[in-house]
């Protein structure tokens, strides 16, 4: 069984940033403003430091790499308190959600096939957009192991998502079907074969971050025996 400060540092090593900063045992990260996990300090375990002096390390980071301030801080955490007694406040306006899910399953519940890794135009294209950055390309394509599924009909790529196993566990990210595809069963027979691949890398378990609101990812992936196994909020300063 994982902790909540390990499983964390498991998905930011699947999930690398462009800069990778430590604070004590907290870890600083910017990727040009590419998703809220990139570009946001990890708030698990001790800084080393008072919090309110770290997290004003943390806007100097920010300010140096020209992203917003942000603390990825577990809900119910040690540093949780201290970081609203520093004056921060939960970011209500982020894109994707102030509040979201951790959940974990094991990989042998769902696993049905193995999917081949496949560095396909059509898998950026569907995951990160038509215009590639340099920040998208290092966190998605970087990582200890790192897997481009995706189901491809004449020629197109309908489906995808990105898989990267660190230690005996497989993060999961960037599940997508076009909309033409969808409600056939696409996403979770890709899953499957990913977890298939996951088991072959040596995973047992799986975890998946997901916002709070996605109600049809969240039921899916309950679906497929996965259960909530804490939650996140980014914290931002009250006044910039």
């Amino acid at each position: 069984m994982h902790t909540v400060d390990h499983l964390e540092t498991l998905c930011a090593r699947a999930w690398p940033a462009l800069a990778e900063v430590p604070l004590g045992n907290w870890w600083m990260r910017a990727a040009e403003g590419f998703t809220g996990r990139a570009n946001s300090t990890l708030t698990c375990g001790d800084p080393g430091m008072p919090i309110p002096d770290a997290l004003k390390l943390v806007q100097r980071f920010a300010r140096d790499h020209g992203i917003k301030p942000t603390a990825h801080v577990v809900n119910g955490s040690p540093a949780e308190s201290g970081v609203e007694a520093a004056g921060w406040r939960v970011d209500l306006d982020h894109p994707g959600g102030a509040e979201s899910l951790v959940m974990t399953g094991p990989l042998e519940k769902f696993a049905d096939g193995v999917v081949e890794s496949r560095d396909l135009p059509g898998w950026w294209e569907l995951t990160a957009g038509s215009e590639i950055t340099t920040a998208q390309r290092h966190v998605l394509g970087s990582g200890p192991n790192v897997c481009f599924a995706s189901i491809v009909v004449d020629g197109v790529v309908v489906a995808a998502v990105r898989g990267a196993v660190v230690e005996d566990v497989l993060h999961v990210a960037r599940l997508a079907v076009r909309p033409s595809h969808r409600r056939q069963g696409l996403a979770r027979r890709l899953m499957g074969e990913l977890a298939g691949w996951g088991l072959t890398q040596g995973a047992t378990t799986c975890v998946l971050q997901v916002a709070e609101h996605n109600e049809a990812a969240i039921r899916l992936y309950e679906e497929l025996g996965c259960t909530e196994h804490h939650r996140y909020r980014y914290w931002i300063p009250a006044v910039s």
